[in-house]
């Protein structure tokens, strides 16, 4: 069971899709929040969820007081549950919009004069690391100075290519078999 952990709409139950993705753990949720709270990065934060799947990281930054969250998401099927997902949240007194965007990421970013302050990119299994690199270069320029992008990768992936990128690796951490690489436009 996949839920809100903590703001204003923890213990809010989430539904993920039934196939084509892989939710983030509550555990490695857990720790990725604890750190951006105590960085004070959520808090106001205009949010963009790349592959957001059930959308639970978009939705966990909406609960903990974020501005804003784009979700992205191509499947029909996923998108519609992450939409049933943020009516819960405001059903439980989040009023900050969730923006459930049906396209894929690339084409979405191209498209988009947003600038965001926290972006999360948990892409499927199937995603190559080539792709990924495009992400985050068309995403690069649509990042405010402050920003922090968190890649949510298996374990035995490389690193992101974030010079290839034009931003900047700040840290990584591993959880089990997840592995978590974080980075920032250029100082």
């Amino acid at each position: 069971m996949t839920r809100i952990i903590s703001g204003r709409a923890g213990g809010t139950v989430l539904d993920v899709p039934a196939k084509g993705t892989r939710p983030t753990s509550d555990r490695v949720r857990e720790s990725l929040f604890g750190a951006l709270d105590s960085a004070d990065l959520v808090a106001g934060a205009r949010v963009l969820d790349l592959y957001a799947g059930s959308g639970a990281l978009g939705l966990e930054s909406l609960s903990r007081g974020a501005a804003s969250a784009d979700l992205v998401e191509l499947s029909a099927p996923a998108a519609a549950l992450i939409r049933k997902n943020a009516d819960r949240l405001r059903s439980a007194g989040v009023t900050a919009p969730a923006r459930v965007h049906r396209a894929n990421v690339s084409t979405y970013l191209e498209s988009s004069a947003t600038e965001w302050d926290l972006v999360f990119i948990d892409p499927p299994y199937d995603v190559t690391d080539d792709e990924i690199t495009r992400v985050l270069a068309a995403l690069a320029p649509r990042l405010s100075e402050e920003a922090a992008v968190i890649v949510e990768r298996a374990k035995r992936s490389p690193a992101p290519a974030w010079t290839a990128a034009g931003l900047e690796s700040e840290r990584d951490r591993t959880y089990g078999d997840t592995t978590l690489w974080w980075g920032r436009p250029p100082a």
